[in-house]
């Protein structure tokens, strides 16, 4: 079939293949909250996958006490030092502490490639729900707090006790990935395969954050219903 393109002698470029990531290997993984659950379970993979990590923390000490149980190379600084010593820097804080943190690093993250894994929940006697921030979800709320840094969203639905666990090779999981530019998200993806068992999948832009944070509310209930550790896989892709 001959297309108007064609005919002017005019050929599109192929499309590009989804899963033709970039080499991150080379690139230095901050991790902002890297003292909590999730933030050290995330630093301890990405590490043992052979990337360079860099704990952050509000007090060095902490962080470098926990750099030097998880050993493998990892390095333990003040939340600053974190931000301008790192490529990527993945935001794992506690929501209550999200945007006082961001907002004090503005100028240590200009620039830098931004993953917030913040999930908005409360709880009760029923159990989790999620929290709907005034700028939509928390990847949201660190991009108003950070125009000059590239905010993705991802890891937001990993156990961190599957994290942490020396005895689990593999994290059977998808990680679902949202932001503006490919390029970004690419990055994101290709970080997230670093990790056995894990792949990264294009989720959308951020103005979808909100129901991927919101869906760790319904795990936690899957979670305590069935004694596990539930993670998610796309099919079809």
């Amino acid at each position: 079939m001959t297309t108007s393109d064609d005919v002017k002698g005019v050929k599109k470029a192929p499309a590009k293949d989804p899963w033709d990531l970039p080499d991150v290997s080379g690139l230095v993984v901050g991790v902002l909250g890297g003292t909590g659950d999730q933030g050290r379970g995330l630093a301890y993979r990405l590490a043992k996958a052979g990337q360079q990590v860099i704990i952050g923390s509000r007090a060095a000490e902490r962080a470098r006490a926990a750099a030097d149980e998880l050993g493998l190379g990892i390095e333990g600084l003040d939340n600053a030092e974190c931000a301008r010593r790192s490529d990527i820097v993945i935001v794992a804080v506690p929501w209550d502490g999200h945007a006082k943190t961001l907002e004090s690093l503005r100028e240590e993250l200009a620039g830098k490639l931004v993953i917030d894994c913040v999930n908005p929940l409360g709880f009760d006697k029923q159990g989790a729900y999620a929290l709907k921030p005034e700028e939509g979800s928390a990847a949201q709320q660190a991009a108003a707090l950070l125009p000059d840094s590239r905010v993705t969203a991802a890891f937001h639905h990993l156990s961190a006790v599957l994290l942490s666990d020396p005895q689990i090779a593999e994290i059977d999981t998808d990680v679902m990935v949202l932001g503006e530019k490919r390029a970004d998200t690419d990055i994101v993806q290709a970080l997230a395969a670093r990790i056995p068992g894990m792949r990264g999948v294009f989720a959308g832009r951020l103005r979808n954050a909100h129901q991927v944070e919101s869906l760790v509310a319904n795990l936690i209930s899957v979670n305590r219903r069935y004694k596990a550790h539930a993670g998610l896989r796309v099919t079809d892709i």
